[in-house]
């Protein structure tokens, strides 16, 4: 029964049904409704010029927050980063907000579907692969046969290039959704394990203490793993736009 009932944090439940073309679905879920509320949060942050000469303990967090990705964007793109760096760190406060949303109880995780990820690393190949082919046109593909490969290998290097480009749409997504998914299934039981030994009364009651500290910790847990898990998706989109910008 637990299991069960953990799987329930991530039914998806269509709050305003809309089919304006027969089975063609666009309905408002729950799912929409945390994106947008991520996206409120997010103007709602920034909508604000947080300029004060000595700053507050918010600004102070922004500014942190800002200086981190700017350093991931330029360590890893170089000079020619700091155009793509709105784009970087939108991406991060985005998916941040959405991994934390799952540990409010009640709540729903927009990131750990992997419809919803699988979405957000297909448009960032498309992007990249885009500025790979304006940039350089045909000799983009020159990038699937590493300089001085030896020629009889090429077809067998060029497969293993091109399917290694392609995974960079799948890998992001799935990376992401799984450990958030992970994650949040081990809160879950343990949650409900430690609440029905609550329940139960006498020494179970007081033995229960034990997995409630454990709950405890693994809260502080999620909440480390939900910005980890955003770092790394803005790290690696940086490196594979790097790697469209500066072919090797």
């Amino acid at each position: 029964m637990i299991t069960a009932s953990a799987f329930e944090q991530f039914e998806i439940i269509r709050i305003i049904p809309i089919h304006p073309f027969g089975n063609f679905d666009i309905s408002i879920t729950n799912s929409t409704i945390f994106m947008g509320i991520a996206c409120f949060f997010f103007y709602f942050l920034f909508s604000n010029n947080h300029q004060d000469l000595v700053p507050g303990r918010w600004q102070s967090v922004l500014e942190i927050l800002y200086e981190n990705i700017y350093n991931v964007v330029k360590d890893n793109i170089g000079s020619e980063g700091a155009k793509y760096f709105p784009l970087i760190f939108s991406i991060f406060i985005f998916i941040a907000f959405m991994n934390l949303f799952g540990i409010i109880p009640y709540t729903f995780t927009p990131t750990a579907h992997i419809v919803v990820t699988f979405g957000m690393s297909l448009s960032i190949f498309i992007a990249v692969t885009l500025i790979g082919l304006i940039r350089y046109k045909s000799d983009f593909f020159s990038m699937f046969m590493p300089a001085g490969s030896p020629l009889l290998l090429a077809p067998f290097l060029v497969i293993i290039e091109f399917v290694s480009h392609c995974a960079k749409a799948i890998s992001l997504g799935v990376r992401l959704a799984a450990n958030l998914t992970a994650g949040h299934l081990l809160f879950a039981i343990l949650s409900g394990f430690t609440w029905k030994m609550l329940t139960a009364g006498g020494f179970i009651a007081v033995a229960s203490i034990f997995p409630f500290i454990i709950v405890v910790f693994i809260t502080v847990l999620e909440m480390a793993v939900a910005l980890i898990q955003a770092y790394v998706f803005c790290l690696l989109t940086t490196i594979y736009i790097n790697d469209s910008i500066h072919l090797h």
